[in-house]
């Protein structure tokens, strides 16, 4: 087999080669080379002008990264719930729009700062949004302390999940029975044969406490001006009660001013189900709350009051989910103690700083509760001791509200209040901030500064 010529593989070579043909090419076509780097420069220039007319083409910004949720999802009743996962250097609060020493903190921050220098991470509920709003009525979340409306713990620690009574605030509210202004009616008795709206939520994942709360005052009205059910007929009104679930609403937020900020409560007619009942005429008669919705229905023109308990000299018939109570599971309580105690230092510190200083509280409070104003809010308050105890009259203004939900069959089960709750650690909390400020007065009198030293302390 003949061979083939070898090929001649220097590159340099290869590279005349293909100058040569490229110069006998431009010869045979009479173009110089100095032509063809004219027009090759002259091109670049006019493809450079091109780009410069053209706007920069902008890169689409990068997607942050969703962090993966670490939430805990659990069904009830065909429902997803979910928590964040459980985490002992974390504590989470919760609180109602309530009178509370809670709700003064949150904006003093008084409390955060007492877990901040135990190396615990304190934040509202929902400041993360793996925890929803059920936390606050099922308790559910075993980290979480709150401070809140009456009616959905007991239902919690009767039927659900066991809890500690830890602290309470008493406030003299009551109940209004609220009509049309312009209706001939001026008294409780002028009601016999008329209607008075109750609602009902088709929530069936919290505890209906504004149901419980105008059923109990509206039979304490009618009790005490010598009537009874029999003498006007109750219209139940559903409603859904379902904003909870509402994807605004499950937004992250930093406390709960937050959320009142949010829905603008005070003209909220969520937060006031049956009063578009009463002004439309599908009732004569609905229950309000003595001094907070009072006041905000009244501005309106449109509304009266013909009875209120707060006016009342038996405290029991004022129960109205108050007194605003403290708890926490039993877990954190056996378990993390010193967690409680540092909780319950801080709203002693807070409820007695509120005290002293009632309208500076009024102010803070008046952007979460439904007083009409600042100045309301401090009629409200001033005669409120914010400092949480658990003496007599709390303990048996909670009793009354524990009693009235088993007889009317709001929960199931019976539990002894006196048993439910645990002293020791509003008496701990005490003797801290007791040692505290003896320490801070005492430090420029004693060389090595003062501790408070007493027995069993």
């Amino acid at each position: 087999m003949a061979k083939k010529p070898e090929q001649d593989t220097n590159p340099e070579t290869g590279l005349d080669d293909i100058a040569k043909s490229v110069l006998g090419k431009l010869d045979e076509h009479g173009v110089s080379v100095e032509q063809v780097l004219s027009a090759i420069t002259a091109a670049s220039k006019e493809v450079q002008a091109d780009k410069a007319k053209k706007p920069p083409v902008k890169k689409a910004a990068a997607k942050k990264a969703v962090p993966k949720s670490t939430a805990v999802i659990t069904k009830v009743d065909g429902q997803k719930l979910s928590t964040a996962r459980l985490d002992w250097k974390q504590v989470w609060f919760s609180n109602c729009p309530m009178v509370s020493a809670n709700n003064i903190d949150q904006e003093l921050g008084w409390c955060r700062q007492e877990f901040k220098n135990m190396g615990i991470e304190y934040d509202f509920l929902r400041h993360t949004r793996d925890n929803d709003w059920y936390p606050h009525y099922r308790h559910n979340l075993k980290n979480l302390i709150r401070f809140g409306g009456l009616y959905p713990p007991i239902a919690v620690h009767a039927d659900l999940n066991k809890l500690v009574l830890l602290g309470a605030t008493w406030v003299y509210e009551g109940g209004c029975m609220a009509v049309r202004i312009d209706d001939e009616i001026s008294q409780m008795k002028d009601l016999k044969g008329k209607r008075i709206g109750l609602s009902k939520s088709l929530n069936t994942l919290k505890n209906d406490w504004w149901r419980i709360q105008e059923h109990m005052g509206i039979l304490s009205m009618l009790e005490l001006n010598n009537m009874t059910k029999d003498d006007v007929e109750i219209v139940e009104f559903p409603y859904p009660d379902d904003w909870y679930n509402d994807p605004k609403m499950l937004a992250p937020m930093n406390n709960p001013t937050d959320l009142w900020a949010a829905r603008d409560h005070k003209h909220d007619l969520a937060f006031r189900p049956l009063e578009t009942s009463l002004l439309e005429g599908k009732v004569d008669a609905i229950y309000t709350q003595s001094k907070v919705f009072q006041h905000l229905q009244e501005d309106t023109g449109k509304i009266k009051m013909i009875e209120d308990l707060s006016r009342y000299p038996d405290y029991t018939r004022q129960v109205a989910n108050t007194p605003a109570i403290i708890t926490c599971t039993e877990e954190m309580a056996d378990k993390h103690p010193e967690l409680v105690v540092a909780y319950m230092k801080a709203m002693v510190k807070v409820g007695r700083w509120a005290n002293e200083n009632k309208r500076g509280a009024a102010a803070i409070l008046d952007h979460q509760t439904f007083y009409r104003d600042p100045e309301d809010t401090y009629l409200g308050i001033k005669d409120v001791d914010m400092v949480p105890s658990l003496n007599a009259l709390n303990m048996k203004a909670i009793k009354t509200g524990k009693d009235f939900m088993l007889e009317h069959g709001y929960i199931k089960n019976d539990f002894d209040v006196d048993e439910w709750a645990r002293p020791e650690f509003l008496e701990q909390g005490i003797n801290a901030w007791m040692e505290e400020e003896y320490a801070k007065k005492s430090w420029s009198k004693v060389a090595q500064g003062g501790k408070l030293k007493a027995k069993d302390v």
